[in-house]
C-alpha cells in the first residue's frame, strides 16, 4: 500500500517550486492563484528570494505547503495514495490531497497558522532543541520533572526527539537530558516553542478559522500528529487540526502504525528529504523515496 507523505517547516530551499511553475500549466495557475490568496508575490520569494526571506514563517510554511501540494496535484490521476501523514505544518498538505479541504481553504489556514504562531513565539521568548540518543520515556520523564514549560514536542524516529518551551526551561532540561547520556541536547534556530502550551493563543485564533473551513470525508486516511491513528470522520480531523499546535508531533509513531495498517512503500511530496530518513529510521525494510 502507498502512504504519501508531507514535509513540514525547515525543508524549504531558495529555487523550491521554480521547475514545477515553468513545465506545468496547471503548477503555474496554482502558484499564480496562490499569489492571489497571499497578497503578496509568495512565487518571487521562492524562486528568487533569499535563505533569510524563506526563513520567515509567514513565507515558510506557505511555500513548503504550496510546493507539497502542487508536486502531488500535477501528478493528475497518478496521486492516488492509500493513506497520508504529514509532519506538522505537512498535515495541512496532507489534508488537501486527501481532499478534507480545498487548495484554497489549506492555504488560508496555513497563512493564518504562520501568523498566528509568529504572534505567539513574539508573546513568550521561548525555544525548542533537538535530543539524540535517549529513549522517548526517558525525555518525557526529564521534561515532567523541570519546572516552566518544557514538553517532547517531535518524536522524530527512535533515539531522536524534539523538546519544546520556554527558554529557561528548555535549557535546563537539555543540561540535565545530557547527564542523562543524551548524545546531544542542541538548541534549535527556531522563533519559538511551536507543539508546546505555549502556542496556546495560537491555537485560539487558529480554532476560529478552522471551525469556519468546511472539511469533508478525505478519499483514504489521514494520519494526524496528535494521536498518530487513522481518520476519515472531518469532525475528528478538524478537532485534531486544532489541538495540534499544542500537540506533540508523533511522527514515530504515525508511521509505525501506517506500516501495521499494510504500507510498504511511502512517498515524500514537497521540499526536501527529511522524512524519507527519519522512515528509514523508524523501519528499514519499508521503501521511502
Amino acid at each position: 500500500m502507498k502512504a504519501y507523505v508531507f514535509p513540514g517547516q525547515g525543508a524549504q530551499f531558495v529555487g523550491m517550486g521554480k521547475d514545477l511553475y515553468e513545465t506545468s500549466p496547471l503548477a503555474k495557475e496554482l502558484f499564480e492563484k496562490a499569489n492571489d490568496i497571499l497578497g503578496f508575490q509568495i512565487t518571487d520569494l521562492m524562486f528568487e528570494g533569499t535563505a533569510e526571506d524563506l526563513k520567515q514563517t509567514k513565507v515558510t510554511q506557505p511555500a513548503v505547503f504550496l510546493h507539497s501540494v502542487i508536486s502531488a496535484l500535477v501528478m493528475g490521476d497518478e496521486c492516488k495514495p492509500d493513506m497520508v501523514a504529514g509532519h506538522s505544518l505537512g498535515e495541512f498538505s496532507a489534508l488537501v490531497v486527501a481532499k478534507a479541504i480545498t487548495f484554497e481553504d489549506g492555504l488560508r489556514l496555513v497563512s493564518a497558522r504562520a501568523q498566528a504562531m509568529q504572534k505567539a513565539c513574539e508573546m513568550h521568548p521561548s525555544t525548542m532543541a533537538a535530543v539524540l540518543g535517549l529513549p522517548d520515556e526517558k525525555v518525557e520523564e526529564i521534561c515532567a520533572g523541570i519546572d516552566g514549560v518544557v514538553v517532547p514536542a517531535n518524536y522524530n524516529c527512535p533515539g531522536q526527539l524534539v523538546i519544546s518551551g520556554s527558554v529557561e526551561a528548555v535549557d535546563a532540561a537539555c543540561e540535565k537530558l545530557k547527564a542523562a547520556g543524551a548524545k546531544r541536547a542542541l538548541k534549535l534556530p527556531v522563533g519559538g516553542a511551536f507543539h508546546s502550551p505555549l502556542m496556546e493563543p495560537a491555537r485560539v485564533e487558529l480554532e476560529a478559522a478552522i471551525k469556519a473551513t468546511t472539511y469533508c470525508k478525505p478519499v483514504c486516511p489521514v494520519y494526524q500528529n496528535v494521536d498518530a491513528k487513522p481518520h476519515t470522520d472531518p469532525e475528528e480531523i478538524k478537532a485534531n487540526s486544532i489541538a495540534q499546535l499544542t500537540g506533540a508531533v508523533r511522527w514515530t509513531q504515525s508511521v509505525k502504525n501506517m506500516i501495521a495498517d499494510g504500507a510498504d512503500y511511502f512517498k515524500e511530496l514537497g521540499p526536501g528529504t527529511v522524512l524519507q530518513g527519519l522512515i528509514k529510521k523508524i523501519d528499514a525494510s519499508v521503501t521511502a523515496e
